[in-house]
């Protein structure tokens, strides 16, 4: 097991130094001078040589890659053009709201992808197949903000139950204590005896959870079908039919046990892909996130915090594929012979 680990770290260091290098080298080469964009047209062009050279543009290529790779070893992204902070520090205080939207949006994948897979499959070729199926079908190819706007104008326009946006009542006077606000509104709740901050945290959440879960929803729904389809031809489940238990203890004991190896990959790889649909949902309903900070950082062309935001997404996606690795090795240990 030990063995394992060491390998897959090995193959970590050289996955993430192409991601960095693939990221600097897309935005160094992307069509455009820099500085003449983030000035703007009426810029002089001494104000352009100052802010090439403060950029380090104004250096070769492959000298201005090398000073990039020097900073992101020591784990430095750099400033923000527009807001003159530190890119890590923004970093550090949008990524609670992203984290918490994704283990919400993945909760609600998880848990209604495999309920509805395992209907799917025990009453294979019924209406409630088909309808399940379809519905997946359509989950999959459904964009992420098109759904998120049809949820606002249905909850948030024309029936008025939920807010169109946001983490939190704006007339409520609330300071975050750890900036994931389902636990600071619990925390809130024992301190004050009031539940109104965690009940408006949970309101804000239900429309971008469900935008950002449901494709997630139709891939984990497919999946699981397809394994437990598989699981239920094994001999050994009809050995434990044929032996009398019950056939609720048979499908969620047995086979469903086995049938989620196979999900639990998907699980992982589709809460990594998150981070990257919010940048859309998080636009959409105005969420304060890292996907809503790059979207604004290439809108005013901060190309610094644009390079930052990717490679700590990507970096993050990187180290979920590595958990997720082990994980399975450790639920399949024929991974850890092969």
């Amino acid at each position: 097991m030990f063995k394992h680990i060491l390998k897959r770290l090995s193959l970590l260091i050289p996955t993430i130094f192409g991601v960095v290098t693939l990221v600097f080298f897309m935005i160094a080469l992307a069509p455009g001078d820099p500085a003449r964009v983030m000035l703007g047209e009426r810029a002089n062009a001494e104000q352009i040589e100052q802010l090439r050279a403060e950029l380090g543009l104004d250096k070769p290529l492959i000298q201005q890659y090398g000073l990039y790779l020097s900073r992101i070893v020591r784990l430095d992204l750099g400033k923000s053009i527009t807001s003159g902070q530190k890119i890590a520090s923004e970093i550090k205080e949008r990524f609670p709201a992203t984290i918490e939207l994704a283990i919400w949006a993945m909760l609600f994948a998880t848990v209604l992808g495999v309920l509805l897979g395992v209907t799917s499959a025990i009453r294979r070729n019924t209406w409630v197949d088909y309808t399940t199926m379809g519905g997946a079908l359509v989950g999959v190819s459904m964009p992420v903000f098109w759904l998120g706007l049809v949820l606002i104008m249905i909850f948030s326009v024309w029936l008025d139950l939920l807010p169109t946006g946001g983490r939190m009542n704006i007339r409520y006077f609330f300071e975050p204590i750890t900036n994931f606000y389902v636990i600071d509104g619990i925390i809130m709740w024992f301190k004050e005896g009031t539940p109104k901050f965690l009940v408006s945290a949970l309101r804000h959440l239900i429309l971008p959870t469900i935008a950002l879960g449901t494709i997630p929803l139709a891939i984990i729904a497919r999946t699981t079908r397809s394994s437990m389809l598989e699981v239920l031809q094994q001999d050994y489940i009809k050995t434990a039919r044929s032996a009398g238990i019950k056939e609720r203890r048979v499908i969620y004991r047995y086979a469903l046990r086995n049938a989620l190896l196979p999900v639990i990959t998907v699980i992982g790889l589709q809460f990594g892909l998150l981070l990257s649909g919010a940048i859309l949902t998080e636009t959409v309903f105005s969420w304060p996130g890292i996907g809503k900070w790059i979207y604004v950082a290439i809108g005013a062309r901060d190309y610094p915090a644009v390079q930052g935001g990717i490679i700590f997404i990507s970096i993050f996606f990187v180290l979920i594929n590595l958990v997720v690795d082990i994980l399975y090795s450790v639920v399949n240990p024929k991974i850890r012979l092969q």
